[in-house]
Parts: C-alpha cells; structure tokens; sequence
C-alpha cells in the first residue's frame, strides 16, 4: 500500500469516528487546550503553514497520549485587506474569494493529517461571530473603554485606511508597505491605556512560559516611564500646559520649549502669532505631515523647526522660555510638548545648536555621586560655577548624560539625581505647579478602518450629532451587499455609499439615524476568538463562562513571532476587560507560547517576487503527508528557521518505510507480555519511553524523530541479527514507534499499529511508563583516545570506578600500539565514558 493509500485510509477512518472531538462536561480526563494561531485565508496552505500547525498537531496528540481530553480546534480569520484588495481586482464579493479560499485550506488541513475538533470551526467573517464583536464593543463602550475621538492618526495611502500604532513598521504599512503618512480624523478608539500597569506587570506571571524575546518586546511597546507633570503658564493663555518629564531634577537647566507641529497647541499658538510666522508654519506643518513618525524621531535627521513667537514661564525659576515647533516631538508623545533641556539632552542640544539657544549645565558629572557632598564653588550672585568649561555641551556638541550632582539648581544644589527628583517632586506638589506621574509609550487602540470587509461598528449617528448605541436586541448589524458598491479604496468607507443600508431609523426613538459607516480592525476579531471556540454554535452567549473555567486559558499557543505585539498585546489587553467583566477567572489568555522560525530557501524567505516559493500542495502530493511532517520536524529547533534546501525528504520517506517494515516483520502475538526479550533492545525502547516526555514538552521534536530512528534501527538489528521477530522486545520497540510517531507522522502510526494487530486509533492510547530497572546500564561503552583520536571502544560496568577504567583501557592491545613510542604526559578519566591519554612524541 503506498504512503497516500495509507494517508486516505485513516483520514477516511478518523473522519468518520470523530476521532478528534473534544470530551465533552462528563468526561473526567484532565483537559488541555491547545490552539494554533489561526490562518488567514489567503490562498492553499504555504510551508509556513505546514510548520505551525505540524507543531500544534504534535502538542494536542502529545497531551492525548498522556491521559488527557484535549480541545484542538481551527477557524479562520476571515475579514481583513487581503480579501477586500482580491475582490476589488477580480470585480468580485469578497465573500466568495474568501469562502473558497476556506474551503481549499480546509481540504489541505485534513490531508495533512492535522487532528482539529472540526465540530468547533468559526469564520470571523460570519455573522454568527461578527454578531459577538459588536456586542464586545458596545460592552466596552458601556465601561468607557470605546470612545471617539479627532486626532493626527496613521494613514496608509494606497489603502485608504487608517492603522494602529502597532501596525505600522519602520513608518511603513504592515499590509502592502506603503510610507504611511499623518492625518487628522475622528475615529473609535479602545482604551487599552486603562490596562497599561497591569499589561506590563502581568508579563511577570508569563517568565519562563513565553520566549524572552516576546516579553521584551511587550515591555518595551508599552514603555512605561516614571517622572514628573509639570505645569507650565504660556504667556497670554489662560491655560498652563503640562509637560512629562523623567527629569524634573533638571528644570533650572530647561532653556526652551517644544511644542509638536501637528498638535492642537501648536495650531492655537501659531493663530497668534504674526501673519509671516503662521505662514512659515503652516508650511514646516505641510512637511511635517508628510514625514513618518520613524523619520522624525531619528538622531542622524538636521534639526528643524519654526519660532512661534510665544514664551513659556519656567515653574521652578521664572524664566521665560521661546516656544519652538518642531518635528522631533510626537503629538501623542505626553502631552505634546517637552521641556528642551540642552546640556543634558542630545536632540535637544542639537536643536540648540541648530537655532542658537542658550545651554545651562545643572548637573556636574565630574562630581562624586557617592560620600559626602562637595562643596559648591559660587559666583559673587551666589550662583553655581560649573567646573566642565572643557566638556560644555555648547562647544563639544555632546550632551552630559551621566549622573553627578546638581548645580545651578537653587536648593537642589549638591543633591544626586535619585534624590534631586524626589526633592524636585515634593517642591512642585507644594507649589502646586507639578506632580508625580507615570507616561507610556503605548497609545490607544485605533479600531476604525476605512474598509468594507469588515465587522461594521454598531454605533448610529442622529440628526442632532449624537452617537448612541445600537440595541443588543438588533445584533448583528449584518454587512449589505455590495452590488452596487465601489470597494475601491478612496479614503472614506464603502460602506457609506451603501444609501438603504446606512440610513435607518433608531428602534428606540423612530428617528431617522445614519449607521456609522467604519468597521472594525480584525485584530479585534482576533482578540478573543480562543473564547468563542469554546461555544462555537451558541446564538445566545459569545462564550459559556462555564466552558471557559473548564477549558481556558490556553495551556499551548504556537504561532510566529510576528504576532509578538500587535495579536498577542490586543488579546491580554480584551481578557483582562472580560475578567474585570466577571466572564473570565483569569487575567492571561495564553499559559505557554511556542514561536516557530520561518521556512526559507536557500537562505532567503520565500516569497512569489523572487520565485522561490516551495508549494505546500505540490510537496504533499510527491512525498506524502507523513513525510512532509517528519522532514519539517527533524530540520531543526522549533524556533529557529528551516532552510527547506536542506530537507531530505527522501530520508523521511526511507524512515517511514523501515518503520512499516519493522512492524510487519513482528511474529509475536499481541498482548504478550516482553519479559525475556532482547535486554539491549529492551533498555534502547525504555530509555526513550523515559526521555520522549520531556522532548516533547521542551519542544525538541527534532530530538524526538532522531530517538525513534535510533529504536527503529535498533529492533531491525534484533530482527536480522539476534533472536529475530519472535522476540517479544521487537514488538515491544515497535509498538513504542507507533504510539510516539504517531505524533509526527500519524497515518503511519495508526498503519503500524493495525499490523501489530490492535484496534485503531492509535492516537487515543495513553504511553505506557518506563521501566526504571531497564533505565539502568548493565554496561557502557567507552571511548579510548589517545592524542586526542579514538582508537578503541570497548564495553566496561556501568558503575566501574576511574582506576578500573583507566586499567582496562592500559591493558587494550589497540591502546598498547598507539602509545608506542609516545610520552604518557596526563591520563583524563571521565567514568564510564571516556579515557583520554594525553601524548608527547
């Protein structure tokens, strides 16, 4: 029978026994819910695809083979840009090249031999799951976590939407890489800044459970920094603007003050400024907006910016400080201004340079920070000399920022800086002009999207400018057709072109209302689907908070690192709401996270430009699923990325086939028991059964196909070479292989098991344990060099001690000839591995 005989056989035999299902609340097993990331469907199946979910697959029949019901479903993320730019170029529903797409992925998924629960498949695209985004929103916004707001927001020009912070790379769009530009909207936004403490100290609970690298990445997105609001009065202003700083230590030594271009305060002080400086600014302005946020942030970038003819009054001393606008400061950085402290501040010293802006030294990094403190050299004013004329920024063009002690800074004079800030602090909390203060490089979450295939925001616009809610009872608001409709990307939604379906008449009231005509970011979609998994039919509940204590969080979640801010920030972020809602009992969606490298060729990423793509299908049909999955297995670590250049899949094929081999050549009856079988063979099968757990679990599953070559090898040396394939050890070494590579290559597994002459499925039976008696070597072999090469081996007790070991190996006639003529200079003895003799001559 060929392997794509055996592949259909027991496709065709799991799918008609529901193999697969989870248990359901009568069943006692422990549970575990493993889940893979899950796919957009943008096509067939790519070897990307292959990897996770071959990974996932591995995990969910590890933790079935150990005793437990596990829940493995799949679903597809089904709205989203992709689908929508396939449409517009095709004349076409996204609908339908979205739903096809589907239904080939799904065919590719069970020929792969994936054991998916498919009773529990969701579409986000459906309004049965759409119906359950909007009834998310409307519940955050009932807490105050959905708002609407205008500010500068990310624009992508050649798809006409809007994007969060998160999806815009190195100031490119994530999607099609256009340079993604600022503009002005009003747009839905959810309040993840609410959650931002607790998003960042929650990540402790995670250490050991998610790659570093992830956690890293999420501390520094979030970027919480600790310091001081300051208040400062802008002359003919009623109201005093307030700036965040790290450094409130340094105040005396702020000698100006920024102001973003793009913000409201820029626009309100440059209207009162003369005509020719509104104009230079609203030229810089133009610029600006063209520029992206990477761009202007860069160090390498000549500073610019325009004078806006206003002062600022400094809290601590009451100097008056011109307002500049420039391009350096973020709108929604803080508050959108800073305080410029030169002497200590890189871009802020070279703005200073830039424009001729006086520099003040007020801390003195010459001085100790330890022991006691120095006295202060003053001038005939009482005012602090600086003893850094050689190191002034001014004329260095380096900033100072070391520590040292404060100068120049009235009654912090002589202070450190750790204690300078807390003094600083106390003095501004008194004065009323300042206080303690936490900021955050995290922004909220922009959801609005420009886009047509999406879930629609349900939210409805009255006659008098209101927003009010749509009712719960009148979910799902359902997407309308789009005949008729230019999904073209044209900076406004489709949708609010679609006249029958974005005017309607409020339930409540009978006044006419518009629909809001934006939709949703799909990672909202994303953002809890693991939920809806758990009650994926339900037209009554997104989710049965029952089920999620039964099942939820997730005890394994395989995916790549590129979801390491954006998905898995969104999804923490929307539990910890439903926690604080009482649906959930736990606060992280994901207990362990297992991120897979990429498949590339020949050392570059694959990719339809280059012409490098290695189909999935094509792979498939010439070697056959079971193959497919032991050679992406045995390539290497999980995590790091597989040159498929480097694969042999003929070797996979030769391995399964000897494996097939072996089980047929068994000639002992099933359920016999395996004392007096072949002891070497026996240890080799029990020393695996001990480790196979723990390679699984650390996902070494590379590790674990090499181990089961060496079993294979090792019943067919006992099959052609000892007591033959009556011994009841090879049986017992090739039921081990079945049960084991069953969780690489499962079609295989099961056609070996059958020949062994038990009932399938093989995936269902729980590992038996080692025997600890078998764990123990009766004897090893040992390694014998001399000048650092190997000239012998030869089998010694396990437990032979280091003066035994090295007499033994003295006394090897092979030992004998290569020390001829030699100077034993030193004898290394590790036992009961390796004699080492150290030579001379």
């Amino acid at each position: 029978m060929s392997a794509h005989d055996i592949q259909r056989k027991w496709q065709k035999y799991w799918a008609e026994n529901e193999t697969f299902l989870a248990g359901g609340a009568d069943d006692n097993r422990p549970r575990k819910y493993v889940l893979a990331m899950f796919p957009y469907p943008s096509g067939d199946l790519h070897m990307g695809h292959a990897e996770n979910y071959l990974y996932s697959d591995v995990v969910a029949r590890f933790w079935r083979h150990r005793g437990h019901n596990v829940l493995n479903p799949i679903g597809w993320d089904s709205f989203g840009l992709p689908a929508e730019n396939a449409a517009i170029r095709r004349g076409a529903d996204p609908r339908e090249w979205t739903y096809q797409n589907i239904d080939q992925q799904k065919a590719a998924f069970k020929s792969y031999g994936v054991s998916f629960d498919w009773s529990r498949v969701l579409h986000t695209s459906d309004p049965e799951y759409y119906r359950w985004n909007q009834w998310l929103f409307l519940k955050m916004y009932e807490r105050g976590l959905a708002y609407r707001k205008k500010s500068p927001v990310n624009w992508c020009p050649n798809d006409q939407t809007v994007l969060a912070n998160e999806q815009v790379v190195d100031g490119r769009c994530e999607r099609c890489g256009a340079e993604v530009v600022k503009k002005k909207l009003t747009q839905w936004y959810f309040k993840i800044t609410d959650y931002a403490d607790r998003l960042l100290d929650d990540l402790n609970q995670l250490e050991g459970f998610w790659p570093h690298k992830v956690l890293q990445m999420q501390r520094n997105w979030i970027g919480r920094s600790v310091g001081a609001d300051v208040d400062f009065r802008i002359e003919g202003r009623d109201e005093p603007v307030t700036v965040f700083t790290t450094r409130p230590d340094t105040l005396h030594g702020a000698t100006f003050f920024v102001v973003a271009p793009d913000s409201d305060l820029a626009a309100e002080l440059s209207a009162g400024a003369s005509g020719e400086v509104q104009q230079r600014f609203q030229t810089y302005l133009e610029q600006v907006q063209k520029t992206s946020e990477i761009d202007r942030q860069s160090t390498d970038r000549p500073k610019t910016g325009v004078f806006l003819e206003r002062y600022a009054v400094n809290p601590v001393n009451g100097e008056r400080m011109p307002i500049w606008a420039a391009d350096y400061v973020l709108a929604d950085y803080g508050h959108g201004a800073v305080m410029a402290v030169p002497a200590h501040d890189q871009r802020d010293l070279d703005f200073a340079r830039a424009f001729d802006l006086p520099v003040k030294i007020v801390v003195d990094t010459t001085a100790p920070i330890t022991g006691t403190i120095p006295v202060i050299e003053t001038d005939d004013e009482g005012v602090a000399v600086a003893t850094l004329d050689e190191q002034h920024p001014a004329q260095t063009g380096i900033a100072l920022n070391g520590d040292g002690r404060m100068i120049n800074s009235g009654v912090l004079d002589g202070l450190t800086k750790r204690t300078a800030i807390a003094r600083q602090i106390e003095n501004l909390e008194k004065d009323g002009v300042g206080r303690a203060a936490k900021n955050y490089r995290l922004r909220d979450w922009l959801i609005s999207r420009q886009r047509f295939w999406g879930t629609p925001i349900p939210m409805l616009h009255t006659e008098t400018g209101d927003v009010v809610p749509v009712a719960e009872s009148a979910l799902p608001v359902r997407l309308p057709s789009v005949e008729g409709l230019d999904l073209s990307p044209k900076g406004s939604s489709p949708l609010g072109a679609a006249e029958s379906w974005v005017r309607t008449v409020d339930p409540t009231t009978g006044e006419p209302v518009l629909r809001d005509a934006d939709t949703m970011d799909t990672f909202v979609d994303s953002s809890w689907y693991y939920l809806r998994f758990l009650s994926p039919n339900s037209d009554t509940v997104a989710f049965d908070p029952e089920e999620a204590r039964r099942w939820a969080p997730i005890d394994a979640y395989i995916g790549g690192v590129e979801h390491a801010i954006l998905h898995l920030l969104y999804a923490r972020f929307i539990t910890k709401v439903l926690f604080d809602m009482g649906l959930v009992e736990f606060t992280e969606p994901f207990s362990s996270l297992i991120n897979q490298g990429m498949v590339i060729l020949n050392g570059n990423k694959m990719s339809k430009s280059k012409g490098n793509l290695v189909l999935f299908q094509e792979e498939l049909e010439q070697f056959g699923a079971d193959a497919l999955r032991v050679g992406m297995a045995f390539a290497g670590p999980v995590e790091d990325d597989k040159d498929w250049a480097d694969v042999s899949m003929t070797g996979a094929q030769k391995f399964l086939s000897r494996a097939l081999r072996v089980a047929a050549d068994v000639d002992s009856p099933a359920g016999a028991g395996f004392d007096g079988g072949d002891a070497a063979l026996r240890r080799v099968t029990h020393h695996l059964l001990a480790e196979a757990p723990g390679l699984v679990e650390h996902t070494k599953f590379n590790v674990l196909v090499a181990r089961l070559m060496e079993l294979v090898n090792a019943a067919r040396k006992t099959i052609d070479t000892g007591a033959g394939a009556s011994d009841p050890a090879v049986r017992e070494a090739a039921e081990t292989v079945a049960m084991m590579l069953d969780l690489i290559a499962p079609h295989t597994a099961e056609e070996m098991w059958e020949q062994l002459g038990h009932e399938p499925s093989v995936g269902l039976v729980v590992w038996p344990q080692a025997d600890p008696a078998l764990l123990v070597e009766d004897s090893v072999t040992c390694a014998v060099q001399v000048g650092g090469k190997v000239r012998a081996t030869i089998d010694v007790p396990a437990k032979i001690s280091e003066a035994d070991l090295e007499a033994l190996a003295r006394g090897d006639e092979r030992v004998q000839r290569a020390l001829e003529g030699k100077e034993i200079v030193r004898v290394i003895v590790r036992a009961p591995k390796i004699v080492n003799f150290a030579v001379r001559g």
